[in-house]
């Protein structure tokens, strides 16, 4: 198939600040850009050619973005299969629907993985507190209870410690969930893979990640594992995105547990929190390669240059009217800041992150940590 070449357009589901950093990923090399938001100030507002203000199960809003598309893509999972397939009437759309409805449900995800030989830690499907009774005792008694729909950045998921199982039903909406067994972890990573339409893959070392709250702290790329496992984690997420026939990009988001098992945790089909970092550690960012995947062209290379390492800028440093001191965390060698255009900050709302380079992953994370506390 022919290459999708600039000034082509890309239609990108989605106006966050995944989508805004693609956009701009996209101008830089010369493509036109759309977006589709239910938010008419979007992030990805101000860099985009045209914004589609639709929720994202409108159909007809697909069909507006395709139709002055040469391709369309996703930023975020909670667009709906039938949206896509309208958006598919006019241009390719990558990754597909048919990727999404295994994805976007917790449930099939974990039925799929187990289904095609993944390694997953114990899981059970839930539909009552009666069920989640009898989780804890078969899996737990510890269990992360995770609605199978919705949520994100630790939303829609409760530990359970195997008391009032009513209650903790009742504060997930009583919606059908996967209650997934607490492992004692030793470390928490993930790994980007890139596709494009033809077949060809690039796959990026793991980053090491660090959540508070249930939200990314911080990462960094390529994050200190073993060689083993690195190069495990790399073979792992290769093997799913070539089963699910993926064009575009999915980050694979592992769990390392202290007997050293690697499991998977989730799947995320678009640019991921954890790869911000490959903007200043390679030469390729994760933002340009979903450019190259999905129009086809050559993908750029994964390997990391330098270290680097992110800490997210969440809301919370605005509440109370306060002004981060971004003259500061910026007199730090090495650090960039990146802010997302977000109006409104709230608590744990991700506004922006700060990047550094080092010469190691922990010289990176404590250059970017020292900048963030100077904030």
């Amino acid at each position: 198939m022919a290459p999708i070449l600039p000034p082509a357009s890309i239609g990108i589901l989605g106006g966050g600040q995944l989508g805004r950093m693609t956009a701009l990923a996209a101008r830089s090399l010369g493509y036109r850009v759309g977006v589709l938001d239910p938010d008419a100030d979007c992030a990805a507002r101000p860099v985009a050619d045209r914004v589609v203000v639709a929720r994202f199960d409108d159909v007809e809003g697909a069909r507006a973005l395709a139709r002055e598309s040469d391709v369309v893509t996703i930023e975020i999972e909670q667009i709906a299969p039938a949206a896509l397939e309208a958006a598919l009437e006019y241009v390719p759309v990558r990754p597909g629907a048919d990727l999404l409805r295994v994805v976007q449900h917790r449930g099939r995800q974990k039925q799929w993985l187990a289904d095609h030989g993944f390694p997953v830690g114990p899981y059970a499907h839930l539909d009552s507190a009666e069920s989640l009774t009898v989780a804890s005792r078969t899996i737990g008694p510890a269990l992360f209870v995770k609605a199978c729909e919705g949520g994100y950045d630790g939303r829609s998921q409760i530990r359970f410690d195997g008391s009032d199982a009513r209650s903790a039903w009742t504060s997930l909406g009583g919606r059908p969930a996967v209650g997934e067994q607490a492992i004692d972890l030793a470390l928490e990573l993930s790994v980007m893979v890139a596709r494009r339409a033809s077949g060809e893959i690039a796959v990026y070392p793991p980053a090491v990640n660090h959540h508070e709250h249930q939200i990314l702290a911080w990462s960094t790329l390529p994050g200190d594992v073993d060689p083993r496992v690195a190069r495990d984690a790399r073979d792992l997420a290769r093997a799913i995105a070539e089963q699910l026939e993926l064009e575009g990009l999915l980050a694979v988001e592992m769990f390392l547990a202290r007997d050293g098992r690697l499991l998977v945790n989730e799947l995320a089909p678009r640019p991921h929190n954890s790869y911000h970092a490959s903007e200043l550690a390679c030469p390729t960012s994760q933002f340009e390669q979903l450019v190259r995947a999905v129009c086809d062209l050559p993908l750029g290379a994964p390997e990391p240059t330098r270290p680097a390492a992110i800490v997210n800028l969440l809301g919370d440093l605005w509440l109370g009217g306060r002004k981060p001191d971004f003259a500061a965390a910026l007199a730090v060698p090495g650090t960039r800041l990146f802010l997302y255009g977000k109006h409104g900050a709230r608590a744990g709302r991700k506004m922006g992150h700060l990047a550094a380079v080092g010469d190691s992953a922990a010289d990176a994370l404590t250059r970017v940590q020292r900048a963030a506390a100077l904030l």
